[in-house]
């Protein structure tokens, strides 16, 4: 496993390199706004990078920029900084409606959808199952109605994790302020830094994105002794308004006992709407017609069913009329 991680180390490495290299003077260069260095939007953009080089005009150049996230790479795409990113399909929709949190009310409505359903990204919840034998509180509700106090962990702020979690205490009649006035707290730390709290009992509930092989959930769920709790249907229903498809966690972790119900973040990737009609015909159709190269390059990407990418639930804004021309080509979209 080591020396598999060293050759994609290197891999990724090489494909940083190769993809900044523009291909001829005056060449125009695509940005695809992916994420930090090593994870697996990064790999993504590396890939989808490679593969648009064999499709489009020589003169075009790529380049993957490696930072952003769910919340900030719309927009980027939004102010052609990039003209292309990777973003979820929750961000998308509270981008476009100006989520008074998030984007603090500012509609960012000049981003299209170009691919959507590329993965899942699961917004799940676990508990220490010393603290539910403690308590008595074995589902959500219980632990966060029950007036009893709760230590909550999530990522800090600038995640999509600890917005979610809000929506997830708003839709059950509780926040953080109750929280506390329990004697509970809120607690926001790296990712990295979380399995060790709820392995040395320092928090009781956890919030977290998951995918499948996750290292801080994996590592969470081997070490911490912790259950995986289902999302109450009310929530499940009400977030659905807010991009966040009801979708179970398939049974991955240790301490799921089944698949868990949990929603599903989506993962889309998203255009500038000024992007030319047939670059984004092109990209829409090089993402689509190479699945087996993405799910080679990271086994998220095993799931992507082309032929659904169009659709609005998979996509969450409007799509770009590129794409659009793709889909109705294909047959898929009417």
């Amino acid at each position: 496993m080591k020396k598999n991680r060293i050759y994609m180390t290197l891999f990724v490495a090489v494909l940083a390199i190769l993809i900044i290299i523009p291909l001829g003077v005056g060449a125009e260069t695509i940005k695809i706004q992916a994420m930090r260095l090593g994870s697996s939007w990064y790999v993504f953009g590396a890939t989808l990078a490679t593969l648009l080089k064999e499709n489009l005009p020589a003169d075009t150049s790529m380049e993957v920029v490696p930072k952003g996230g769910g919340v900030g790479n719309p927009i980027s795409v939004s102010k052609d900084k990039s003209k292309i990113g990777l973003a979820n399909v929750a961000t998308v929709v509270w981008a476009w409606n100006g989520h008074p949190v998030v984007y603090k009310g500012t509609k960012y409505e000049n981003i299209r959808a170009l691919v959507g359903g590329l993965n899942s990204v699961w917004i799940t919840a676990m508990s220490r199952e010393a603290y539910i034998e403690e308590t008595g509180n074995d589902t959500l509700e219980k632990i966060l109605l029950s007036g009893k106090p709760v230590r909550v962990v999530m990522k800090p702020a600038g995640s999509s994790v600890p917005v979610v979690a809000d929506m997830v205490l708003k839709a059950m009649g509780t926040g953080r302020d109750q929280i506390i006035a329990n004697g509970g707290k809120i607690i926001q730390v790296s990712a990295k830094q979380i399995p060790a709290l709820i392995r040395d009992n320092r928090a009781d509930l956890y919030f977290e994105s998951a995918l499948k092989g996750h290292p801080v959930v994996t590592e969470t769920s081997l070490t911490g002794n912790v259950l995986f709790l289902d999302m109450p249907d009310n929530v499940l229903m009400q977030l659905s308004k807010e991009g966040l498809n009801p979708v179970p966690l398939p049974k991955w972790f240790k301490g799921q006992s089944g698949p868990t119900k949990a929603l599903d973040m989506g993962t889309v990737l998203i255009a500038n709407e000024g992007l030319a009609d047939d670059l984004a015909y092109q990209i829409t159709k090089t993402l689509c017609e190479n699945k087996d190269a993405m799910a080679a390059a990271h086994k998220a990407w095993s799931t992507f069913q082309p032929d659904q990418a169009w659709k609005p639930e998979k996509t969450g804004i409007p799509l770009h009329p590129g794409a659009i021309r793709y889909y109705k080509e294909k047959g898929w979209m009417k």
